[in-house]
Order: structure tokens, then sequence, then C-alpha cells
């Protein structure tokens, strides 16, 4: 993905079913200008999402579109499509967006529509990913920045933090733990597609030019003496 001329704000449609924290990040980082992107619109499904009232307050063209006026998916896909597509969006945000992607949307946004995940894929997909970590004894978890495909949390990884599992983590002490670093990356790997330094290959996606290596390992428990 070489994506949009560095010299442009890349166009931001994000898609949120909820709270909308990450949504948050993302205009407080489009403030700052240390994410070079506008935030063309936001779209819920959720009349009642935070993530509408984010928008209003931050001034951001938004709107309600409810999968629940439509008997099919793709007749809610395309009128989101449309909305999109009618305000120019370049790159589709999923920002806690609690729907399925389908066919509709991935063909009029190919390798254009990217989501977080919070947990380290490809281990633990889908919903309650912290519960699924603290039952398996993961000792590291943490968040994923991926493209979308037409799995489940299965797309192209493009940008990960790690956050370790502590021996008395409640699944919302752990969900806490990721949530800050979620909206570390989310911003920053927007940010590195709109500067247009990704490019995928495959199931890898490079930055161009590579930033160097940092050789750090994690240990947990730590490799110290008591």
């Amino acid at each position: 993905m070489n994506s949009a001329t560095p010299s442009l704000k890349l166009q931001l449609g994000i898609l949120a079913s909820g709270s909308g924290s990450n949504l948050q990040a993302i205009i407080d980082r489009c403030n700052d200008s240390s994410l070079q992107a506008n935030i063309a619109l936001v779209i819920s499904n959720n009349p009642e999402a935070f993530a509408l009232q984010r928008a209003a307050q931050a001034g951001i063209s938004h709107c309600c579109i409810d999968h629940r006026q439509f008997e099919q998916r793709d007749d809610f896909e395309r009128a989101v499509v449309a909305k999109l597509q009618e305000s120019k969006v370049e790159l589709v945000v999923l920002a806690g967006f609690m729907r399925l992607i389908g066919d509709t949307f991935l063909h009029a946004f190919p390798q254009r529509i990217i989501n977080i995940h919070p947990a380290l894929l490809p281990a633990f997909p889908g919903l309650h990913v912290q519960q699924k970590a603290l039952d398996y004894g993961a000792k590291f978890s943490g968040c994923t920045v991926h493209l979308v495909d037409s799995g489940v949390d299965t797309g192209p990884i493009i940008m990960q933090a790690v956050v370790p599992v502590y021996d008395d983590d409640s699944a919302d002490d752990l969900a806490a733990r990721i949530l800050v670093e979620e909206h570390k990356i989310y911003p920053r790997a927007i940010q590195l597609l709109a500067a247009g330094r990704l490019k995928i290959e495959g199931r890898r996606v490079r930055s161009v030019p590579a930033f160097p290596p940092t050789p750090v390992a994690l240990h947990n428990p730590p490799l110290q003496n008591d």
C-alpha cells in the first residue's frame, strides 16, 4: 500500500459502535498535527453511541445508519459505502465497529479498511479476547492494527504493541492496559499510511524506508533473581 500523496491529508471515514475512545485518540492526533489526516465523516450503526457525541463536539460531520433498519446486510453496507464515497473517504477506519465487514465494503475500499484488535494476532481473534488470553495462560497480550479482509481478524498486520499479563489480572484490568496502547498505535499506523510509508508484500506489510531494528526482548516473569 503506497498511500496518498504525503503533502495531502488522508481523508478518513471512521466507523464506531460504542464510546469511541480510539476515535478520540485520532481526533487528538489530528488536532496536534502529529497525524496528517482529516476525519471526513464518522458513522455509527448505534444511535446511542457516544462516538457520535465526540464527533459533534469536535465539529466533525457524522451520522447514524442503524443496521436494524435494513433487512439485508448488503443493503446496510451499500448505504454506509454511499455516505463514505459521498464524503470522498480514502481510508476506512474501524474504531470499535461491531459489525462484520462484507464484500460490499471490501470491493468499494480494497486494502483501504483497517481495524484495531485488542490481542496479538493471530492469537485470539474474535470477541472476549482478554478473557481468552487469561484463560489460556498467556504471559503477554497487546493490540494489533491490521488490514481488513474477508476473514475475522485475519488481514495483514500493520503494527502491534505488547503488554504483560499479570497473575492477578481481571479481563477488565488487561483491557484497560491494552487500551492505553491502542490509543498510541492506531494514530501512528494511520500516519504511516498517510505518509506513504507502508508497502504490502503478500501477508507482510513493510515500512519504506525500513525503521532501524530495536533489539529488545521482553520476559514475563523477569529474568532477574528475586
